[in-house]
């Protein structure tokens, strides 16, 4: 009867992965989710109808600041796409002259270095796969290790960029700060994109690629019309920037990025380095001749808002207060018993958690989604399992933001149903429909997710991150179990009535 009710309670996670599997979308999904976890929490743990409301209101506002972060993250996103910032990253990559061995390298660096300067993996695909698909194709380079290369370098900055949604949102929903965050895993994501560096040269090698270069930049003058269509209705964002690669622009509009990245790493408040980055931006936009009026500027501005607010952030909202009723009726206790159960040391609890925000995601086909459903769950099962000093705690809430993220957009991609994979399979089909490309493909040579996925789960479980700096965790005795604290107790009464 028990195990019946508990899998009644659970029943709208399987709901909002069917709808979500079956191809609505999340802003339809996520409330008819919502709506029956409301009506399960009244008919099944007799949950007052405004006792849920009540959680699921306190659930949004937990994310509240992380909404009006990502509001001005879609803001300078968008103006770092039209002002030339991400154009002359691309444009540095493109310099240092491609051959059909070093054009995977090469994606995979600048993407990783364009999403984080952009914040979008999407937006940085759907601009890039023109470029490094047709770059592959002239030098005669793989274009399954190239695909591969720009998607895996692409979710780079989606899971460390200071104005990525999914950085915000992991990071909001475990009550970290994003600058904390970037900090901590500073050092493990950079080694995982330069490991996945030297894999795609290796494999280059080993397939025996060509070594002549070619121009990368005139590879965009020769994009074929039907491309410059695809993007403009699948993409639009991404048309000036890649007119302003064809153009060129100064190599100074590459100083907002690094001033917000500087910025970060000091540890500055995540505002002000976005403010730095939109006001930098403007003002040397104004001197490359990118950039336009004032008012014109909070047009921009205004229009960031807007779509922010538009779907993600409305998105956000309702899977957060899904979230904040299925906590409220206790709907995933089972799952967080068991986990408990099968752990021995905290480690071992927090590596679970990094294998449920997996699952999850290959569950609901969408990172975001699994960010904020799976977010709370993992966070309740620390909270509620694990003890030690505040700052050891708030260490561990850090790699819980971590786990959500990377499990999220690195999981993708090694996920062959997931709503990413579907997006990079039209983008590419669109852009380069010379070679018919399936999601299974994104898979055969991905090694920034494999490296991302794989890495984090060994180095949590194994106590290797010790040799990371600043990626270490706390471990026992300065943070331990509470079932092991409670049982030395009993033992200690046992001993004592013996």
């Amino acid at each position: 009867m028990n195990f019946l009710k508990g899998l009644i309670k659970f029943s709208p996670v399987f709901l909002l992965a069917g709808l979500m599997i079956a191809g609505y979308d999340a802003l339809i999904a996520a409330p008819l989710a919502a709506i029956y976890a409301f009506a399960i929490a009244g008919l099944v743990s007799k949950v007052k109808f405004q006792e849920s409301m009540d959680a699921a209101m306190k659930s949004v506002s937990n994310i509240l600041v992380a909404l009006f972060i990502l509001m001005f993250a879609y803001a300078m996103a968008s103006l770092f796409m039209s002002s030339g910032v991400g154009a002359s990253v691309v444009n540095l990559a493109l310099s240092m002259g491609v051959t059909a061995k070093t054009v995977a390298i090469v994606g995979v660096v600048c993407t990783g270095i364009l999403s984080v300067a952009t914040g979008t993996s999407w937006g940085t695909f759907a601009a890039c796969a023109p470029i490094f698909m047709w770059l592959s194709h002239i030098v005669d380079g793989n274009p399954y290790l190239t695909v591969c290369a720009i998607a895996g370098g692409a979710c780079f900055g989606d899971n460390i960029g200071l104005i990525s949604d999914t950085t915000i949102v992991s990071s909001g929903i475990q009550g970290v700060q994003v600058v904390d965050r970037i900090r901590h895993q500073g050092v493990w994501s950079i080694s995982c994109l330069v490991l996945a560096s030297i894999c795609f040269y290796v494999a280059a090698v080993v397939m025996g690629l060509p070594s002549e270069s070619v121009d990368g930049a005139a590879v965009v003058a020769q994009i074929p019309d039907n491309v410059w269509e695809v993007l403009e209705a699948e993409r639009p964002a991404a048309i000036p920037l890649l007119e302003q690669i064809a153009t060129g622009v100064p190599l100074y509009m590459v100083v907002p990025l690094l001033l917000v990245i500087g910025l970060a790493i000091f540890g500055c408040n995540t505002f002000a380095c976005i403010g730095s980055g939109l006001v930098s931006a403007y003002i040397l936009g104004q001197f490359a001749g990118t950039t336009g009026t004032v008012n014109e500027f909070f047009d921009q501005c205004m229009g960031g808002f807007a779509e922010a607010g538009g779907w993600v952030i409305v998105m956000m909202m309702w899977v957060a207060a899904f979230g904040g009723v299925m906590q409220k009726m206790n709907a995933f206790e089972p799952l967080a018993k068991f986990v408990v159960k099968c752990s021995k040391k905290v480690r071992h609890l927090m590596t679970w958690n990094a294998i449920l925000s997996l699952v999850g995601n290959a569950t609901l086909s969408d990172e975001m989604a699994q960010i904020v459903t799976i977010g709370p769950v993992i966070k309740e099962i620390l909270e509620d399992n694990v003890e030690g000093s505040e700052e050891d705690m708030y260490k561990l809430r850090l790699r819980n933001a971590t786990f959500g993220d990377a499990m999220g957009v690195f999981g993708s991609q090694l996920i062959p149903w997931h709503v990413y994979l579907a997006y990079y399979v039209g983008i590419a089909a669109g852009v380069y429909p010379l070679f018919e490309l399936q999601p299974i493909d994104f898979l055969r040579y991905n090694f920034m997710a494999y490296i991302a996925v794989f890495s984090l789960l060994i180095l949590t479980f194994t106590g290797l991150d010790r040799f990371v700096p600043m990626f270490k965790l706390p471990s026992e005795p300065t943070v331990r179990l509470k079932k092991k604290t409670t049982e030395t107790k009993e033992d200690i009464k046992e001993n004592i009535a013996a």
